[in-house]
């Protein structure tokens, strides 16, 4: 037990971080916050000179612009190519160490290659644990008050309404459908209400409604009078109105009317769980997207440690063409990466490939190409 437990401990004491680690960890972070500094600068800029008449229009003060959209937008896109400044941070620095001999060095002193990954993977835990913070908790209140910015000042009066499609369909329970037209969120008011019922691919009963309003306080929908048609085995129907005042209760609240792509963006880790459960239940056809930013939220992150180990073992050593060849191999396999992930959770969306599956392969595929180009480089 004591051998044991001396074991552990020296193993322990191996990783306490040395002044070599330090000083990769140091250029490792400071070299990433850099690139990301600088692209943020550019994408702001282009992104401003492209979107200054709608500004202009909208008569949005500098602060609101600044605060409601810029400031909402940058977490946003920062963790989208967080993956991307991690792999080009790891490429720059590491061959410029490299073409310094400064690797060589390291190596020389008796450190294994192993124990060098150890300060990478530090600071990539470091990213890792900031970026998904961002996914699960930050990102989405922030894509929230990014959106509310761009339905208030983006869009023309004409289109204040943006945030419903005019037609909607949802999916209430397996067999039943609703179908809902022009509703408007400011007294949660739908022009028109329908409410079907299949079997066998087939309608059975179909309810209609003008002027449905939606009551939170309850969850249920009312009018003041419906029509409700039925339909037999043989096809044949029969129609039945009524001035009676409808207030029905169906698995549908007025959250769920919204563009669902955005919706979920807007939603963090726990509340979209219990949404794709409640969706799940409901036997909606659109479960799968939910899964994908669900399974996004954690695969994009968990990238990082795979991709510093791509970056560490293809620029650790000297070659022909330099700096600049290791830079365009890895941005190669960084950009080929990216578009694998984005085919990947279109495939998902489609329902041709369990989102888990799709969402997930491409880290499997690149953390193998990972281990097979570290038992390539120099140890």
């Amino acid at each position: 037990m004591k051998d044991i437990l001396k074991a552990i401990w020296q193993a322990i004491y191996s990783l306490r971080l040395r002044i070599i680690d330090r000083y990769i960890i140091s250029k490792f972070l400071k070299t990433y916050f850099f690139a990301i500094a600088m692209i943020i600068v550019i994408v702001i800029i282009f992104d401003c000179a492209e979107k200054i008449d709608d500004f202009l229009k909208s008569k949005a003060t500098i602060g609101q612009i600044m605060i409601g959209y810029y400031l909402n937008f940058i977490p946003y896109f920062v963790n989208q190519f967080s993956g991307l400044f991690t792999f080009i941070a790891v490429i720059f620095f590491t061959s410029k160490m490299a073409y310094d001999t400064e690797i060589i060095a390291i190596l020389s002193s008796g450190v294994s290659f192993n124990r060098l990954m150890y300060p990478y993977f530090v600071a990539s835990a470091f990213i890792t644990g900031i970026s998904l913070l961002l996914n699960l908790l930050l990102i989405p209140a922030a894509n929230s008050s990014r959106i509310e910015f761009e339905r208030e000042f983006m869009v023309s009066p004409g289109e204040v309404a943006a945030a419903y499609d005019r037609y909607i369909y949802r999916q209430v329970a397996p067999n039943t459908f609703a179908f809902i037209r022009d509703f408007n969120a400011r007294d949660n008011r739908a022009a028109f209400f329908v409410l079907e019922t299949y079997a066998n691919g087939k309608v059975v009963s179909s309810l209609s409604a003008q002027d449905a309003y939606y009551k939170e306080e309850k969850g249920s929908w009312s009018s003041s009078k419906y029509s409700l048609r039925t339909f037999d085995e043989n096809g044949r129907d029969s129609l039945f109105r009524s001035n009676v005042p409808l207030d029905t209760v169906i698995n549908l609240t007025a959250i769920e009317l919204g563009r669902l792509d955005e919706l979920v963006q807007t939603m963090n880790s726990s509340m979209l769980s219990n949404f794709i459960d409640a969706q799940t239940a409901k036997g909606s056809d659109m479960v799968a997207l939910f899964k994908v930013e669900a399974n996004s939220r954690w695969a994009y992150p968990i990238s990082t440690f795979i991709l510093t180990l791509i970056g560490v073992s293809l620029s650790s050593r000297k070659v022909r063409g330099g700096t600049g060849l290791h830079i365009g191999v890895g941005i190669t396999l960084c950009f080929s990466y990216i578009v694998l992930m984005r085919f990947a959770a279109e495939f998902a969306k489609s329902g041709s490939v369990p989102p888990m599956i799709a969402i997930w392969f491409p880290n499997f595929l690149y953390l193998a190409i990972g281990i097979y180009l570290y038992r390539k480089a120099p140890k």
